[in-house]
């Protein structure tokens, strides 16, 4: 049964988890994250189930894995006649609202054209049937970003922001709450799910003036994975700057919108979502950008806030290591709402997290996330090939690639990733159990991809080395 809370997905783009002063990172201060994040739930390890932009958000609206959502890589469309969440918030009488980068329509439409990418216009039907939708296909231009749409049933034609994208878009969504007040005032009270999906902190890495005054590349502190090579800890203090930058700008404008939230008198009802697509490795293992199963791109920020003060109607406050992925938050989304996901979302409810008076768990609640890079991804800066794998709620990762073991950690005690333990014999034993757990990934979600056939064999005498793993 539905309860009629709002919902607001703000999505960052390229946000690693520990960008946050609450996670720890001693580079940049976020006091709007962090209060949702105190009065919320933030889910430390929440995961991308794959770590790049379009196969992300195929999954996250369809509730589909990579494989199945019909959007596998870059350059890939949505298949517009597949159910998406916000088919299932329209039928329950909520308002479906839209702004921001999109990146599920492909290459297609301008294929063969001469169409600046920034400038290519996604088709009304290939906009997931939300009432209103003003966005663009893909930008990596946030100071010159060129929207379109329709707004109910005005469309909107293609337009540059007068200003930066991500405070731009924050304005269109706060005239928005402004006139769910007033209509509240009026005693209408049409529930509402909006998604503001932003570019930053994507590269480049140019957030405005008064932003980057904030950071000198030099004065960071890196990650302790960050290799001692001169090129790799040039660029990645150069690119950082940038990137916490945008991050403090993206903070701020989360804060505009409680502000509005709280005036129009909405922020108890409404639902705030705070996550992004995939991480940033920023020069971590030698590597930058994302595409591959390390910790700086798979774990990504996510909670659960926006009602105050904490405790609001038994509303649970804290943190919970559940698994959560990039498919679960569809469902998730749902349970706040108290409606029951559909039997076509593959994903789990973790609601029961926020609302444990309201909302239980529903079966065995997952011990592991699934993670999948199903084609070659064109990023040179990465991993460029397939892979498979899982990270565990007691703090394992192992991954694969064809037909191969390739990586597997112990993140309790190695949260760098320094230490690869997937062909160590000490590790033999708990890598066979997880190889048969990710095999069981692959059947479970109906892909194909070869795990290799692993099997723990114990040491006969005498081999007599005495640690265990």
């Amino acid at each position: 049964m539905k309860n009629g809370k709002n919902v607001i997905w703000f999505i960052a783009d390229q946000m690693r988890a520990d960008a946050m002063s609450r996670s720890g990172d001693p580079n940049i201060n976020t006091p709007n994250l962090d209060l949702l994040a105190e009065q919320g739930v933030n889910f430390e390890c929440a995961v991308s189930g794959c770590p790049l932009c379009a196969p992300f958000r195929g999954s996250l609206f369809t509730s589909r894995y990579v494989h199945e959502s019909t959007v596998p890589g870059h350059d890939y469309s949505l298949d517009p006649s597949m159910p998406a969440i916000v088919d299932v918030f329209r039928e329950e009488g909520y308002d479906t609202l839209y702004y921001g980068k999109w990146h599920m329509d492909g290459e297609l439409p301008r294929r063969g054209t001469d169409v600046d990418p920034k400038a290519q216009i996604v088709a009304r039907d290939r906009r997931a049937r939300f009432q209103t939708w003003i966005g663009y296909e893909n930008n990596n231009s946030q100071f010159d970003c060129l929207v379109h749409g329709h707004d109910g049933e005005t469309e909107v034609p293609l337009t540059r922001l007068n200003g930066f994208e991500t405070d731009v878009l924050t304005d269109m969504v706060i005239q928005k709450i402004r006139a769910y007040g007033a209509q509240r005032r009026k005693g209408e009270n049409q529930p509402f799910f909006m998604v503001l999906s932003v570019q930053p902190p994507h590269d480049p890495y140019t957030a405005p003036a008064e932003y980057m005054a904030h950071y000198n590349g030099q004065r960071l502190e890196l990650r302790p994975n960050v290799p001692p090579y001169g090129k790799v800890r040039k660029k990645a203090r150069h690119e950082l700057a940038g990137y916490y930058a945008l991050i403090e700008n993206v903070d701020d404008n989360l804060g505009r919108i409680r502000a509005a939230l709280r005036e129009e008198d909405l922020d108890l009802d409404t639902h705030i979502l705070f996550f992004s697509d995939h991480g940033d490795m920023h020069g971590s293992h030698g590597m930058f950008r994302k595409t591959n199963p390390f910790e700086e791109a798979i774990r990504i920020p996510f909670i659960i806030g926006g009602e105050v003060p904490m405790g609001y109607q038994n509303r649970a406050c804290g943190c919970t290591k559940s698994v959560i992925n990039h498919v679960d938050i569809a469902p998730t989304t749902l349970g706040l709402c108290g409606i029951d996901a559909p039997e076509w979302m593959r994903g789990y409810d973790y609601s029961f997290e926020r609302l444990p008076a309201e909302r239980t768990p529903k079966g065995s609640v997952p011990e592991e996330a699934y993670l999948q890079s199903v084609i070659p991804t064109r990023h040179d800066h990465s991993i460029d090939k397939p892979w498979r794998g899982i990270v565990t709620r007691d703090g394992y990762k192992y991954v694969c690639t064809d037909n191969s073991d390739w990586l597997m950690f112990d993140l309790n005690e190695d949260p760098y990733e320094l230490v690869n333990l997937a062909h160590h014999p000490l590790a033999a034993e708990k890598r066979a159990e997880l190889n048969a757990k990710l095999k069981e990934w692959v059947k479970r979600t109906g892909d194909h991809f070869q795990i290799p056939d692993l099997a723990y064999t114990s040491y006969p005498v005498p081999y007599t080395v005495q640690e265990t793993w």
